[in-house]
């Protein structure tokens, strides 16, 4: 076995946790850290969210802000739309990420002038946090191959995972002694950080993949609303090659026998076009695109029932806490605690067992899952562990039961669903995986928390539900979530074992 063939002492650590290839374990970990530090920027942003916003405002107009922030989505997603239209996916990255940590100084700048920033800040951080996550798990499926996203996302997710539970732990720490505003320019110091990673990934995945490719077809130069897939530009610069050698082309591109390309890129073009039977060019709005790409809306419309779900569920939670908390201090069994205090321990005890629970699982279990059971059937374990939490939330709505219930939902969402969904992006061509991950990432989720105000809203005002009524009510949003992952699961099969892309 020749030296560039083994696994060095980094690899064969990481291979305790996934399958891994010699010289892949170093990217791997860097985009690992890459996610870990979006997360936690977002995480140490987030107490200044809520202590803007509630310090200004009241809780209603929190509620209020969510369903605001969807309409702002609108116009944000139509610029980036643009923006994947006209640059790389490297400048476009730089663009974006430049923007927001561009945005903290701005607000910081504004505090110190006493500008009131709650609800500005409040829509911009929700739409932050969900672009910028989309944008770089866009940016993974751009660089890993079907296979190789397959195996290393496990190891992705997991920073995404630690970066959650550390960034939170970074602010609590930090907000006391340098106070709520100096946390944004730490936000913008931590993504101007994540962003030369980025650029150093970028500039070793293009020389590992893309040396062979001219400088016009590379993904230097190729927007990033591309309509085509770094794998398809490579068979058609085989079977150009092909075709020249069997005489049916002349002059032109071919492949030399060192593997390089011989001219310029025109006719390969010519080629791809004519190989590829992709529904477009490239070029079209986000949204359009979503919603005429069959596997994409399908997609959205998981993304959508799911945090529709899961919001809901946190709803069922807070109320029984609540009603829990009441009881207890009443009853004199609360051991010396307030109401507040008492939910407050809940909720520490419960994050704390969730976290946790779901570092284990993208360490151990999710890698493990993907190989032996494929990705057809993780995306329905999220769904089934929902199907159970709920019914035991519908029938047997006390606060142990519930707690296990939305522990098991929680972390399963963290971890195995939060890497297997972005794995569903791997057969997408470059435009699908930059805007339409975009829309289905921010608006997709974000309607889905606007459907489940709507539902609390009228459960509470009209239907007068308990919160046994609001989980059975989950079980058949439950039911027909596990049937859109199915249709999902085989789509994604058919689109692997074929090596098309969605149409």
């Amino acid at each position: 076995m020749s030296a560039k063939s083994r696994l060095n002492s980094l690899e064969q650590f990481l291979r305790l946790f996934t399958e891994i290839r010699p010289g892949e374990g170093l990217i791997a970990l860097l985009m690992a850290l890459n996610i870990f530090l979006i997360l936690t920027a977002y995480y140490i942003l987030k107490p200044v969210r809520e202590a803007l916003i509630l310090g200004e405002y009241s809780p209603e107009m929190k509620s209020y802000m969510s369903a605001a922030m969807v309409l702002v989505l609108v116009f944000v997603l139509k610029a980036y739309s643009a923006l994947t239209d006209r640059f790389p996916r490297r400048r476009l990255i730089n663009i974006v990420t430049g923007f927001f940590a561009g945005c903290l100084v701005l607000f910081y700048a504004l505090a110190q002038l006493q500008v009131p920033l709650g609800m500005v800040f409040f829509v911009w951080i929700g739409i932050f946090n969900v672009m910028i996550v989309a944008q770089f798990w866009s940016f993974a499926n751009d660089i890993y191959t079907e296979d190789e996203g397959k195996r290393l996302f496990p190891i992705v997710g997991f920073g995404a995972s630690v970066g959650a539970v550390l960034g939170a732990g970074i602010a609590a720490r930090l907000i006391a002694p340098l106070g709520v505003y100096q946390l944004m320019l730490i936000g913008a110091a931590v993504l101007v950080l994540e962003l030369q990673i980025t650029n150093f990934i970028d500039t070793k995945e293009r020389l590992r993949t893309e040396a062979h490719l001219p400088e016009e077809m590379s993904s230097a130069t190729l927007t990033a609303s591309s309509a085509f897939r770094m794998e398809d530009i490579q068979k058609a610069l085989e079977e150009y090659d092909r075709k020249k050698k069997e005489g049916e082309l002349g002059g032109g591109v071919g492949m030399s026998a060192e593997g390089q390309p011989d001219g310029g890129a025109e006719d390969v073009g010519e080629v791809l076009t004519s190989e590829d039977s992709g529904p477009h060019a490239g070029g079209q709005g986000a949204f359009s695109l979503v919603f005429r790409v069959r596997y994409l809306l399908l997609i959205g419309v998981l993304m959508m029932l799911a945090n529709w779900v899961n919001t809901t569920g946190e709803y069922i939670l807070s109320s029984i806490v609540s009603d829990a908390a009441q009881d207890a201090v009443a009853a004199g069994q609360a051991g010396g605690l307030t109401v507040e205090e008492y939910i407050g321990q809940f909720y520490s005890q419960f994050f704390a067992v969730v976290n946790i629970a779901g570092v284990l699982i993208q360490l151990f279990l999710v890698s493990r899952i993907v190989k032996y059971l494929g990705v057809p059937v993780a995306i329905l374990i999220l769904p089934f562990t929902a199907l159970g939490a709920y019914t035991v939330l519908a029938f047997y709505p006390v606060l142990t039961y519930v707690r296990w219930a939305k522990t098991a939902e929680n972390s399963t969402d963290y971890s195995l669903n939060n890497t297997v969904r972005n794995m569903l992006f791997l057969p997408c061509t470059r435009e699908q995986k930059y805007k339409g991950k975009q829309v289905i990432d921010s608006f997709f989720v974000r309607a889905g928390d606007v459907l489940s105000a709507l539902l609390v809203f009228l459960g509470t005002s009209f239907l007068v539900w308990s919160a046994s009524g609001f989980a059975k009510f989950n079980i058949v949003l439950v039911i027909i979530w596990m049937a859109v992952a199915f249709i999902i699961g085989r789509e994604y099969k058919r689109l692997v074992a074929t090596g098309e892309s969605p149409r």
